[in-house]
Order: C-alpha cells, then sequence, then structure tokens
C-alpha cells in the first residue's frame, strides 16, 4: 500500500514544516509521496516543501475544489490523503494507519477522520467543533471534491468508515486572523446564498439566524464549556453568518457579481470550517 499526501498552498511558511513532518513516517522510504499544488507562494512556502521532498506544481488559482482536485489527480498512491496546511496528524492517527487501518477494510472507498480545531491556542471540545469529522482519506479515484463556497466536500463513491484518532488543526493562533477569515469566507459565501436566492433584506436572516446560531452552539451545545475563546468563536462565528446574509444582500441590490468579492474567499491558510 502506498499512500500520497496532498496539499493546496499559498504563502505558508508559518504552518507547512508542522504539516509535513507529522506525515513523515507514513511517506518516508518509499512508502509514499507528498503532493503540493501551490498558487503563487511569495514566502518560502515552496523551499520548505522542498526540504521535505515534496513534488511541487504551480498552477493559478482555479477554486477551492477544482484546486484540490488538481492535487489530488497528481497522486499515484493507492490511498490519498487531503490536508490543509494547517492541519497535521496526531501521532496516534500515524500509528492507526501505519497499523493497518487501510488494509484492513477493503470494500472502503474512504475514512472519516475527527478533527481538533485549535482556537487562540485552546483545543475547542463543543459547541460542534469536535469530533468535526473530513472525509480526507481516500483510495484513489474513489472521489473528488464538490465546490461548495470556501468549505468545498469530498463526494465519495463507495462505503466510509472511521478513523478514532485525530487531525490537528491550527487555524486560528490570533484573534485578528480569525476574523479576517470570517469576513472573506462570507463574501464567499454570499455568492452561494446568492445562487439559492437569498438576496433580500431580511431581519431572519441578517439579525435572527446569527442569533439562532449563537444560542444553539453555545448554549445547547454546550459552547460555553470552552471558556472565554468559546464565547469569543461562537460570538464571532454568529457574526459570520449575518455577514453573510447582509453581503448577499448587497450582490442582490448592486447587481454586482465575483469582481466585485474575493472569489478565493480570501482563504490564505486554505482551510477553515
Amino acid at each position: 500500500m502506498t499512500l500520497s499526501v496532498v496539499l493546496i498552498t499559498q504563502n505558508e511558511e508559518a504552518n507547512l514544516a508542522r504539516t509535513l513532518r507529522s506525515v513523515l513516517p507514513l511517506v518516508g522510504d518509499g512508502r509514499g509521496e507528498i503532493i503540493v499544488v501551490d498558487s503563487g507562494s511569495t514566502d518560502a512556502t515552496l523551499a520548505i516543501a522542498r526540504s521535505f521532498g515534496a513534488k511541487i506544481f504551480s498552477e493559478p488559482w482555479k477554486g477551492f475544489a477544482a484546486q484540490k482536485n488538481s492535487a489530488m489527480d497528481k497522486a499515484t498512491g493507492d490511498w490519498v490523503l487531503q490536508l490543509d496546511a494547517d492541519e497535521a496528524l496526531e501521532p496516534d492517527l500515524v500509528k492507526e494507519i501505519l497499523e493497518g487501518a487501510l488494509t484492513s477494510h477493503p470494500d472502503f472507498a474512504g475514512f472519516w477522520i475527527p478533527r481538533k480545531n485549535f482556537f487562540l491556542g485552546r483545543w475547542i471540545r463543543h459547541g460542534g467543533f469536535y469530533p468535526d469529522r473530513k472525509l480526507r482519506l481516500l483510495r484513489r479515484g474513489a472521489g473528488l471534491f464538490q465546490e461548495y463556497g470556501a468549505h468545498p466536500t469530498i463526494q465519495a463513491r463507495g462505503p466510509t468508515g472511521k478513523l478514532h484518532h485525530a487531525l490537528l488543526h491550527h487555524a486560528y493562533p490570533r484573534l485578528s486572523g480569525y476574523l479576517d477569515h470570517m469576513n472573506r469566507y462570507s463574501s464567499s459565501g454570499a455568492e452561494l446564498a446568492g445562487a439559492q436566492g437569498y438576496r433580500g433584506f431580511r431581519l431572519r436572516n441578517i439579525v435572527v439566524r446569527p442569533l439562532l446560531t449563537f444560542l444553539y452552539n453555545y448554549g445547547f451545545r454546550l459552547g460555553f464549556l470552552d471558556g472565554r475563546e468559546g464565547l469569543l468563536l461562537h460570538l464571532y462565528h454568529a457574526t459570520y453568518v449575518s455577514w453573510k446574509y447582509a453581503k448577499a444582500w448587497e450582490l442582490g441590490r448592486s447587481g454586482t457579481d465575483r469582481e466585485t468579492l474575493p472569489s478565493r474567499g480570501g482563504e490564505q491558510s486554505h482551510s477553515g470550517r
């Protein structure tokens, strides 16, 4: 069994070494490969990728799903592990894969992996942010990403299983980065909401939906147990919901299109919920 680890990058020098170091036990000694599809990095991203022996491809940005699919298309391994550049594998997940998780279920097309999200240095355990399972490990050719705003999802062709150990998502070490991402994600989400018909100025979307989102995640889903970081995370996630529908209304009112909003969702780290 061989494994291809695939990533898309742009200016990821702060994260990439941690990510690639975590997967070396899976691909070293001829067991697999690392593939990086980069879209114009101007920092040390490519040098870091080369230092880990990655196969590097430079391509213009095509959108999240298309870019990720392009990286997966270049894989030659029996299995493909798709990662964001701010994610890493916890050692127990590496061990679980090496000890036969992929060979013990020959009929599976892929595996869901739980993800631990770190926000302002704290592991968020509640409010819907854990286990936050992602379908990231696929047999080569068994699935593709489908576009869904800033958060494309994989559609697998065949049955899937679940791994027990986690991806570590180091998404938002600083509050300013989180707010920047949510602002940009909301632009991408606004385009999707507009395409689905949410173009009017509706208080239920701009006020009530965000309020209910906060109450549901922070209260009913126990987000309050994550302390101050949980409060800030859920408060500003609810703000993102309001921004998304307000921007969808703005799009509909002005008749603008993708040329007036960031078409990439501003995902500097190519990650996020």
